[in-house]
């Protein structure tokens, strides 16, 4: 039986996991394989205790061109969910029941297509290098995005931005990007994963409670609405005020040093 070659890599350094997309041959496209090995890693930076952040980012000269369609269409059709039910997490955020706590920081470089785009969505930071090209261009195959772009590009860009793209299915560069807010951050050519790289081991230097917190009051907002989690605030403020890591973090003020954080 031939064993197929992964299609993710994961590395992990200090509190960092960095997760790869490593099918440069077939231009980073989507398989079920692929899939299904990107919720493992996930799952990793979920379960891994050590872990704090994730960096997402590509092997090769592009970020992904996409679904593999002709391996993904079948299930598709048959009404199957191309997320693996036995997973813990689920990349693109949508499982309300399999969403990350910990926070990701992605580095997108060269084409970056349909999937690709919704996956950057469902991160917290972004880094583009300045040759990035994106698109949306489901809707030139009959289709419409079903990896969260429509509920989150406009969210994230404002409806007439995110409109512009997810309709007409157009590419557009990094300072794009940048300007509507798909990216945080547009590098020279060969820095973005660095770049993204110093952005995660900076949040992961702070308190991981804090920094889940943080993470969940946010997405409190965006699913119950304002009212529900503002009610959140201090009852989760007071449990962290409880905790180790709160305790050095004034400790730490106090004598004017940076915080030595633990995750207790």
């Amino acid at each position: 039986m031939q064993i197929e070659e992964s299609r993710i890599s994961v590395e992990q350094r200090g509190h960092i996991l960095l997760i790869g997309l490593n099918r440069p041959a077939k231009r980073n496209a989507f398989d079920r394989q692929m899939l299904s090995e990107m919720a493992a890693a996930f799952a990793e930076l979920e379960q891994n205790d050590d872990v704090r952040c994730g960096v997402l980012f590509a092997h090769g000269e592009m970020f992904t061109a996409g679904l593999d369609l002709a391996n993904v269409a079948p299930t598709v059709m048959a009404g199957e969910n191309l997320d693996d039910e036995n997973s813990v997490v689920d990349p693109l955020g949508l499982d309300a029941n399999k969403l990350r706590t910990k926070p990701m920081v992605a580095a997108v470089h060269g084409k970056c297509l349909t999937i690709g785009i919704e996956l950057l969505l469902a991160m917290d930071v972004r880094v583009a290098s300045e040759n990035a090209v994106f698109a949306q261009i489901e809707i030139k195959r009959g289709i419409f995005p079903f990896g969260g772009a429509t509920l989150r590009f406009p969210e994230t860009a404002g409806w007439g931005n995110a409109m512009r793209w997810l309709l007409t299915g157009d590419e557009f560069g990094a300072a794009e990007a940048l300007r509507i807010g798909l990216v945080q951050e547009v590098v020279e050519h060969g820095r973005q994963l660095d770049k993204a790289i110093e952005i995660a081991e900076m949040i992961a230097r702070q308190a991981p409670l804090g920094v889940q917190a943080t993470i969940a009051s946010a997405r409190k907002m965006q699913s119950e609405g304002f009212d529900a989690a503002a009610r959140d605030l201090l009852p989760q403020v007071l449990k962290l005020f409880k905790s180790d890591d709160a305790r050095e973090g004034v400790q730490s003020f106090i004598e004017r040093r940076d915080g030595n954080f633990t995750g207790r």
